[in-house]
């Protein structure tokens, strides 16, 4: 358990035990210092209780103090200002929490008491379409955050929700049969090449003959009533873009289960004929259609919520009630996460809203859209290439290894140094891709956000690269002093003694990751970690630039190296949480 919160616990006790049960539960307000002369914590709630004590804060400060015992963790509690509760960790609980650390890979943290089935539905391209830069902040944050649930061990669900049907698939169908004839019959015999390409044609003969349209509008009825030769069309449509797909979640290191749209083409008219069931459904224009609660047009009039249109047909609503439904009555999910651009916010809350009508979304269960803004170009403007279209996503992994390669090269030149070029194609493969993702998690998700190659690439600053090179400074000690880190650890590993002020300073932030999981897990703001892994970096090399580490004596000398490996760790494990892999030479 996290220092902040066995110290709300704490401060519960002290609440009951000084003015009675109707306190219990009560928020301490209890926070970090920013001015170390405060000490580590300090608890605003003596202020925030006056009105309803009818006491002064500070009597009310003093009350708190005298039945809280902190012994075991703090310095005796100092009342400072017109109520404020200061806490200052004691040495003996820092060096025993970081002792606790050192076994194992988890650093102490203890999966979550009562974990959670947890659907995070992240990536979603279209087939036939490649993925772009527009799907870069979908997928990597989605990946970071279900990679932070599971390590808190909730079951989560990793879902893919492709757009792989829909009326723009009989205009691909009908130009396959034309271009590519043999593949309906001969096995192999696809080769599509570059499906955008596939697609723009596709589009030009739709746009430009009716006839070639017609047959369009006849294959989406094959497909949607199982005509096998307009299915099997369809599903080397789909099999060609999952592999192109798959090319860029390897790079990435994603993992996803898809489930598309098509899956719940079955469900859809069910779920309109639930909804009329329920009495949720009015028509209007011949649409099927839900009137939401809050929501209104121009005129002031209740805005609807189509699930069927006056032809007969769904749309993406309809979908992602059919799709919501399942994940609560079928995957069981108790919390479902739809990491999709801002854009599509209004469309959530009112998905959401019919679903809580329909009762398919519990009150236990959670449903959270979590919205990112767009990467724009240094120009301020949306990022796009200098003919105006939209960054394909394997161009700009490419850049950004590329110029990563281009760095070490000109660096290991600088320094006379050479290294052979499999080291060169992996420290620039990992740096580039890591730099992205970074460069990207960084950032609150709900702003929009410049991309410059040159920023995120840099080794100084909050950027992939330098955190990167925090974990290979270690890597250089155990490789300079012949250090085995973790033979060092095992068993009973040496006492941990913090003496200088920049070790304490170490010590504390190093026991502060628990806390920020936390927060990732409940806030789904990935950029809370990064910021803690950057502040992590600054204080361990203002340690290790203060303090001497090989030439110390014993036992000073292990003590430091036992803090150097615990911030290797903790680097390694929150870089993990991110998607980024860590390196042991630069």
């Amino acid at each position: 358990m996290s220092a902040i919160a066995l110290l709300v616990e704490k401060f519960d006790r002290a609440l009951v035990a000084a003015f009675g049960d109707d306190l219990a539960g009560t928020d301490p307000l209890l926070a970090a210092t920013n001015n170390p002369k405060f000490g580590d914590y300090q608890a605003n709630l003596a202020m925030s209780l006056a009105k309803r004590l009818k006491q002064k804060p500070r009597d009310i400060a003093t009350a708190i103090v005298e039945a809280l015992d902190v012994s075991d963790i703090c310095e005796p509690p100092e009342i400072a200002g017109p109520g404020f509760i200061n806490l200052r960790l004691k040495t003996s609980y820092l060096e025993s929490q970081l002792q606790a650390m050192l076994p194992g890979d988890r650093l102490g943290i203890a999966p979550v008491a009562s974990p959670q089935k947890v659907v995070v539905d992240f990536s979603s391209p279209n087939i036939a379409k490649e993925m772009h830069v527009g799907h870069l902040r979908s997928t990597i944050i989605g990946d970071a955050i279900a990679r932070v649930l599971e390590f808190q061990g909730h079951d989560v669900l990793r879902l893919n929700h492709v757009g792989d049907w829909g009326t723009q698939f009989g205009m691909l169908i009908t130009y396959l049969r034309e271009v590519y004839p043999d593949a309906l019959t001969q096995a192999d015999a696809l080769d599509i090449g570059d499906l955008v390409a596939f697609y723009k044609k596709a589009k030009i003969r739709f746009d430009e003959d009716e006839q070639f349209k017609e047959k369009s509008r006849q294959a989406v009825v094959g497909l949607q009533n199982g005509d096998s030769e307009a299915r099997k069309a369809w599903k080397l449509l789909c099999d060609q873009s999952r592999r192109e797909f798959q090319k860029i979640y390897d790079r990435l290191d994603i993992k996803l289960s898809e489930r598309g749209e098509s899956f719940y083409n079955d469900a859809l008219a069910g779920v309109v004929a639930d909804l009329d069931e329920l009495s949720l459904l009015q028509e209007d224009d011949g649409a099927q259609c839900v009137f939401l609660e809050g929501y209104t047009n121009k005129e002031g009039k209740p805005l609807p919520l189509i699930v069927q249109k006056s032809n007969g047909g769904y749309n993406y609503a309809t979908t992602d009630l059919a799709a919501l439904r399942y994940r609560t009555t079928q995957d069981g999910a108790s919390r479902i996460i739809y990491v999709v651009d801002v854009g599509q916010s209004s469309h959530f809350e009112q998905v959401f809203q019919v679903a809580q009508r329909a009762g398919w979304l519990a009150e236990d269960t959670e449903a959270l859209h979590v919205p990112f803004g767009l990467v724009q170009g240094e120009d301020g403007k949306k990022l796009k290439t200098r003919a105006g279209d939209t960054v394909r996503l394997r161009d700009l992994l490419d850049e950004a290894v590329d110029r990563a390669q281009q760095s070490i090269t000109d660096r290991l030149a600088a320094e006379d140094r050479t290294e052979p070029a499999e080291f060169v194609d992996r420290v620039a493969s990992v740096v580039g891709l890591s730099s992205v993702k970074y460069a990207d998690l960084s950032q609150n998700r709900t702003s929009n956000y410049i991309f410059s190659y040159d920023k995120m690439l840099a080794m100084q600053g909050n950027t992939a690269p330098y955190l990167l090179y925090a974990y290979v400074r270690v890597a250089g000690i155990g490789r300079k002093g012949g250090i085995d880190f973790a033979a060092l650890s095992e068993g009973t590993p040496p006492a941990i003694a913090l003496e200088d002020a920049a070790e304490l300073a170490l010590a504390k932030h190093l026991l502060g990751l628990d806390e920020v999981i936390d927060t990732v897990a409940r806030e789904l703001l990935p950029n809370r970690l990064c910021q803690y892994l950057f502040e992590l970096s600054q204080k361990f090399n203002q340690f290790y630039d203060r303090c001497s580490v090989l030439q110390a004596g014993e036992p000073q000398r292990t003590s430091r190296l036992l803090l150097c490996y615990l911030s290797a760790k903790t680097l390694r494990l929150g870089l993990s949480l991110l998607g980024i892999e860590v390196l042991d030479r630069m």
